[in-house]
């Protein structure tokens, strides 16, 4: 095998195992991105469900306190810091349920980058140049196709910044809009 055969051949390996080994890996990364997608809604609706529970529990001892102090066997004192008590769980509880929307945004997020595994994933297949490159072709046939498949990745790469960069906005909740980027 002559020189020049010996470079496209090469170039064309190097190319091929670049693509092969970058699509595996995206691979894995988009999975294990579902995975966690799946695992965080399932947490945070377990965790909604806690925090009702809890409230719902709450309402019930509160509805009980209310009947003792009504007996008017309770100092004043105690009743005002009864309340208070009731005031600053219920603030609590609030912002932990707030704090929930959160999952909306990182679902977008991640959902974003889901999109972007698989847009780098079909760029990188570009890179498997399969018949282009010719075993027995001369450098500067070699330098052409290199400079096409560059200026495809190039393309490929603008229209995918150009698709996923943008904003993640709450989307679920109505306690207030948030926004990121």
């Amino acid at each position: 095998m002559s020189k020049k055969q010996m470079l496209g051949s090469r170039v064309k390996e190097l190319l091929a195992g670049v693509s092969d080994h970058g699509v595996d890996h995206l691979v894995e990364v988009e999975t294990d991105l579902v995975q966690t997608t799946l695992l965080l809604a399932e947490a945070i609706e377990k965790l909604g469900a806690s925090f009702l529970d809890l409230h719902s529990s709450i309402t019930v001892q509160e509805e009980h306190i209310r009947e003792i102090i009504s007996d008017g066997k309770v100092p004043q004192e105690s009743v005002d810091k009864l309340a208070q008590i009731q005031a600053d769980i219920a603030l609590h509880i609030n912002r932990a349920v707030t704090s929930l929307q959160f999952q909306d945004l990182t679902s977008q997020l991640i959902s974003r980058t889901v999109q972007r595994s698989a847009g780098l994933r079909e760029l990188l297949s570009t890179l498997d140049v399969g018949n282009d490159i010719p075993h027995d072709g001369g450098t500067e046939e070699i330098a052409g196709v290199l400079s096409e498949i560059t200026e495809r990745l190039q393309r490929q790469s603008i229209e995918l910044k150009s698709l996923l960069r943008k904003t993640v906005n709450q989307q679920h909740l109505d306690s207030g809009d948030i926004e990121l980027f």
